[in-house]
């Protein structure tokens, strides 16, 4: 037979190394999207719990050296959370509706 005729046979068989049966691609892929996604499930509702616990708004009153020395965040508030009697609207500063 010609050489030619004889490396087309070869080609023409179309075996590159891959002699595994059954295939692992499908079952391996199926596995990685589903960690993916209960991971995500997870994030999403660690972050809806923790926006829940933020609270409504903030308050725009901290003057800038009012945070000296009150630890992290330099808030006014300090670490229970209180808002200071200073920033709360006394008599006729409560706006009118």
């Amino acid at each position: 037979m010609n050489t030619l005729t004889l490396l087309a046979d070869n080609l023409a068989q179309n075996n590159f190394g891959d002699t595994m049966t059954g295939g692992l691609a499908g079952p391996m892929g199926l596995f990685v999207i589903v960690v993916l996604v209960i991971g995500t499930v997870l994030l999403i509702r660690n972050m809806n719990s923790r926006l829940r616990r933020l609270p409504d708004h903030f308050s725009s009153t901290d003057t800038p050296g009012a945070g000296a020395g009150t630890g992290v965040g330099g808030s006014a508030a300090g670490a229970s959370g209180a808002i200071p009697a200073a920033a709360e609207p006394q008599g006729d500063e409560r706006s009118q509706p």
